[in-house]
């Protein structure tokens, strides 16, 4: 566990991307909200409508898991809209079985969004 206290330099420019990713994906709002860790509706539209929040360390994780999914589809197939689309297609590898990554990640758990990055991350090799 790392003892630096988080001193939230990096909520507004991981939101800003997370929102820019949201929308690359077309992402529904309840969908969002999931990925984010479930903050209350308030919270996210004022994240939205701003641009800058104060994150726990939970939401940075997520987003940043988040983030890394997105830069590897885009590294795997350089064409954007296949890249964005990769996410909800039904997918036969293992982690999925035959569900969407978005299936998984939708589980809520940071732990899903972790399994998927490894998987795309080991694509990469």
């Amino acid at each position: 566990m790392s003892t630096h206290a988080h001193d939230g330099a990096l909520d507004g420019p991981a939101l800003r991307a997370f929102f820019r990713l949201a929308e690359a994906w077309n992402l529904r709002v309840a969908e969002q909200r999931t990925l984010l860790g479930d903050p209350p509706q308030s919270t996210f539209y004022k994240w939205k409508r701003e641009g800058e929040g104060s994150l726990g360390r939970d939401t940075l994780e997520r987003i940043s898991y988040l983030l890394g999914i997105w830069k590897d589809l885009q590294i795997l197939l350089p064409n954007t809209e296949r890249a964005d689309a990769w996410v909800r297609r039904p997918n036969t590898a293992a982690p999925f079985g035959g569900r969407s990554a978005l299936d998984r990640m939708l589980s809520g758990n940071v732990a899903d969004l972790y399994v998927v990055r490894e998987y795309l991350d080991a694509q990469r090799g």
